[in-house]
């Protein structure tokens, strides 16, 4: 054998033995790799929200109903992602999760409380044109330029009012305009919304529109009950409601005012209690507008004071409200607020913007600082890693209103929603409807729905959303009384809603 010989067979030896050591090495390696991705998979599902509950055996049949609905939902929208609801703009696809079997199983479940929710855009669309907007008195102006309401004994001299009856008799298209003042809704939200700013110039003229009818007095008090009436029928046992507190009339020019407002507020709150004792109550935001003067500002606070003096169990605290962007940032307030009475609760709108490094997002810093309760929307949050950790460290709840941040331009497809990070993470996150007469929605439940199939995980569960209702009870602010009776009740749905769900098996066409 030559030289050359000898080599060749040298290399063809040392490459099988190379060949043997890497599979004898390294298919310990092969093993341990599918293990590790096994247990890093585990570690991100615990580490999820809800991720730290266990369900009980007759949870988890339940369960099994609930995800194999979710997971053909999500999944047909993998193959046809055009298909997927929460990617859709929410007038687009608000007919079609009305159809969804994870929604209708959403719409039986006990959801908690609503935490988030402004005064005079919580009742249905068809409630207020179909009802109220019936009802006797009620004047109409302007109906083909820009349409006003209100209600007279004696109309006023400052436009050419008639009754709205009368109008109708002579024309059909009186509640296809009155509708067009009282929603957002839109099928091309682009080309009507353009940007943010557009959409909150429509939003707040729908306020400017509904105002002077809905604040006579027997009205708001009927609007009030019929908004308890429908979250009540949704599953919700408890709310806490942002208010302006609006100045109220009578017909013969008797007007209310601030306190006065949040007694009225009280005293529909205990005749729905006595008519529907397992609804667990109400407490007050008083939230007036951020963009205001100083001396503004400063009465807003006396009143906070005195609301609270007076009605000390139905006031929950304060906040400011209005289109961040535009408004003041809560720094110009900061003095004011840190002299405000301990036992007023302050529960901020903050980071409500795509803005990052401005005096908007800033918001959030203040807030935290200011010792606030929760933070309302705080869709900027994950720019701000030190408000983060303050976050989780004091348990500052976030309010997340998945279809008014769509509806309000700040994010178009609800899978890039950056509660997503929050839901991976765990945060203390509860869900809520924020204005859901402005889009047209009804209750708690779609929003409920946009968060769980959209913003969540696939592999999210029923565990996601136990977790949501008992956040939206631990997170409220009902004293330690109120928050037992409110779980003792919510345990008392909870299982027969897991037990109905139960029984269906995998037979969700039932639903």
């Amino acid at each position: 054998m030559n030289y050359k010989t000898s080599c060749s067979l040298l290399v063809v030896l040392l490459a099988i033995v190379a060949v043997l050591g890497y599979v004898v090495v390294n298919q310990p390696v092969v093993e341990d790799y599918w293990k590790l991705r096994n247990d890093f998979l585990k570690h991100e599902q615990h580490r999820t929200f809800g991720g730290d509950f266990e369900l009980e055996d007759w949870e988890q049949a339940a369960n099994q109903v609930l995800m194999k609905a979710k997971r053909a939902e999500i999944d047909d929208g993998c193959k046809k992602p055009s298909k997927f609801l929460p990617s859709q703009n929410f007038f687009v696809a608000a007919e079609k999760i009305r159809r969804s079997a994870v929604f209708k199983i959403i719409q039986k479940m006990p959801k908690g409380s609503i935490l988030h929710a402004h005064d005079t855009a919580i009742v249905s669309m068809y409630y207020v044109l179909n009802n109220i907007t019936y009802r006797p008195d009620l004047y109409v102006c302007d109906i083909d330029r820009d349409p006003k309401l209100q209600f007279f004994d004696k109309p006023d001299h400052t436009c050419n009012w008639t009754l709205l009856g009368d109008l109708r008799e002579k024309r059909n298209d009186v509640d296809r305009k009155i509708r067009q003042k009282m929603t957002m809704n839109s099928e091309n939200s682009e080309l009507a919304y353009p940007d943010s700013d557009a959409a909150w110039e429509k939003f707040m003229s729908i306020f400017i529109f509904i105002t002077p009818f809905l604040t006579y007095r027997p009205i708001y008090e009927d609007h009030f009950y019929q908004g308890l009436l429908e979250f009540y029928n949704d599953n919700v046992l408890y709310l806490e409601l942002r208010t302006t507190l609006p100045t109220l009339y009578d017909l013969n020019g008797t007007k209310y005012e601030n306190v006065e407002v949040a007694k009225i507020y009280k005293k529909v709150t205990d005749r729905f209690l006595k008519d529907y004792p397992d609804f667990v109550g109400v407490k007050l935001i008083y939230a007036p507008l951020r963009n205001c003067k100083k001396i503004e500002f400063n009465e807003y606070l006396k009143i906070a004071e005195e609301l609270k003096r007076q009605l000390p169990d139905f006031i929950a605290g304060f906040d400011l409200v209005g289109q961040e962007d535009k408004g003041k940032p809560l720094v110009e307030f900061a003095e004011g607020l840190r002299s405000i009475g301990n036992d007023v609760q302050l529960f901020f709108h903050s980071g409500e913007t795509n803005w990052y490094g401005t005096s908007v997002d800033e918001n959030l810093v203040d807030a935290v600082l200011l010792n606030t309760k929760r933070i309302g929307h705080g869709f900027a949050l994950l720019k701000h890693p030190k408000v983060m950790e303050m976050v989780r460290d004091k348990s500052i709840a976030i309010e997340v209103s998945p279809i008014s941040n769509q509806v309000l331009g700040l994010v178009k497809d609800l899978r890039n929603h950056p509660a997503a990070a929050l839901f991976a993470n765990n945060y203390p996150v509860v869900v809520s409807n924020d204005d859901p007469r402005m889009w047209e929605a009804k209750g708690l439940s779609y929003d409920f729905y946009e968060a769980f199939v959209g913003i969540m995980s696939r592999s999210a569960d029923l565990r996601a959303l136990k977790k949501l209702a008992l956040n939206s009870i631990e997170y409220s602010s009902m004293n330690v009384v109120q928050k037992k009776k409110a779980k003792e009740i919510w345990n008392r749905r909870w299982e027969k809603f897991v037990v109905d769900l139960k029984n269906l098996r995998d037979n969700t066409e039932k639903i």
